[in-house]
């Protein structure tokens, strides 16, 4: 089950990439709204995301049970002020990073694959569901650009 999440993660980003590249910097850094997210902002909150689940990947592992926070997304991508960074570097740690998340899951052993993680205060999911759904999120928010990038 990990190997194939693993395996579909790795296609995903690889897929994505793709597209990606040919969005232009002016493109990236459009802004909707004031209020709303960029394709930067968007990228940057995946970048974000992956830095979270890095975290609660490894550390579910070394642990029978853990309770995880969850974490403030606007206040995230606001302090790192990710509609300054140029976009292609922007790009290419979100491409590094998925990679070695993906090496990450695919090396969870499977005494650990049901270890219970609870994100704040909401019900504990598998360790397995939390990297079903890492890639669930993932995919919304790349659908989410492609809307963006299309408008």
């Amino acid at each position: 089950m990990l190997d194939s999440l693993s395996d579909e993660l790795s296609r995903t980003v690889d897929a994505a990439a793709s597209d990606l590249r040919t969005i232009d910097e002016a493109r990236a850094g459009s802004k909707p709204k004031v209020n709303v997210w960029s394709v930067k902002e968007i990228l940057g909150h995946l970048i974000d995301s992956a830095a979270n689940n890095h975290q609660r990947f490894v550390r579910a592992q070394l642990a029978g049970e853990l309770t995880f926070p969850d974490y403030e997304q606007n206040g995230w991508v606001a302090s790192q002020d990710y509609q300054s960074r140029p976009w292609r570097d922007l790009l290419d740690l979100w491409v590094t990073y998925n990679h070695h998340l993906a090496h990450v899951i695919r090396r969870i052993p499977d005494a650990a694959a049901s270890v219970p993680c609870r994100l704040g205060t909401n019900e504990p999911i598998t360790l397995t569901a939390l990297a079903e759904h890492y890639l669930s999120h993932v995919r919304h928010h790349l659908e989410q650009i492609q809307e963006r990038r299309n408008a």
